[in-house]
């Protein structure tokens, strides 16, 4: 099991996430989109969402740059492993404390609010709870963290990622030992890959330049609609 997760799911959950994605934009290019519900209780959304992607932002490029960058990179510049491990603490304690303000903002507006549960489809609804969860445990793994002031596990982790993209078959091996929160918070993030290509979380590679020169707005009938429409026909 630890192989398959460590070793062969990452794999899995890239192509599916590069693939399915391109597939997506190709096939349904008009469910690109946030669906955004901003017109069903804007205030709850607006502060909910600021504080939740501004949050989850600073987590996920923080995750990026520190388990892709080069280990030789940070002995150049004469960054220390516990420096990088107390930085990564500091900064994730409150880029996540602020993900889960606005997550469990954004979650209450969508499960207690009749009109917006009533527009939420299940994926909507089932994304948001894996990310909060995710933030949930990411925010329990700084406690294991604080044992780990010298940056070994953390080191670990950059070894793996890096072994993941340079296809070394034994790269499981290097996080076989780490604590069981670690491994459940990689799981629950290759999981979330998997499922991004068929949720909101697409909009996230769409970076809207082109709004500003669009010449209106277009309305497009969903799968759902058109299907009522026929049967009423």
């Amino acid at each position: 099991m630890t192989y398959f997760i460590f070793g062969v799911l990452p794999y899995l959950a890239l192509t599916v996430l590069v693939v399915g994605s391109i597939a997506r934009y190709e096939r349904d290019p008009f469910t690109w989109k946030s669906s955004s519900s901003q017109l069903l209780r804007r205030k709850q959304l607006v502060w909910g969402s600021i504080l939740f992607h501004v949050g989850i932002l600073i987590v996920f490029f923080g995750h990026l740059v520190g388990m892709l960058t080069p280990v030789e990179i940070f002995h150049v510049l004469g960054i220390s492993y516990g420096f990088k491990q107390l930085l990564a603490i500091v900064v994730g304690g409150i880029a996540g404390a602020m993900a889960i303000v606005g997550g469990a903002m954004l979650l209450h507006r969508r499960l207690f609010d009749p009109r917006v549960r009533a527009n939420s489809s299940f994926a909507d609804t089932g994304i948001l709870v894996l990310l909060f969860a995710q933030i949930i445990i990411g925010m329990g793994t700084i406690l294991v963290s604080i044992q780990h002031l010298d940056g070994g596990e953390m080191v670990k982790f950059m070894d793996w990622a890096r072994a993941i993209f340079t296809m070394r078959k034994d790269a499981w091996h290097i996080v076989a030992d780490v604590h069981w929160i670690y491994k459940l918070h990689i799981l629950l993030g290759l999981i979330i890959f998997i499922l991004f290509p068929f949720t909101r979380l697409v909009h996230m590679l769409s970076v809207p330049v082109r709004y500003v020169l669009r010449p209106g707005y277009q309305i497009v009938r969903t799968r759902k609609h058109k299907a009522n429409l026929g049967q009423n026909s």
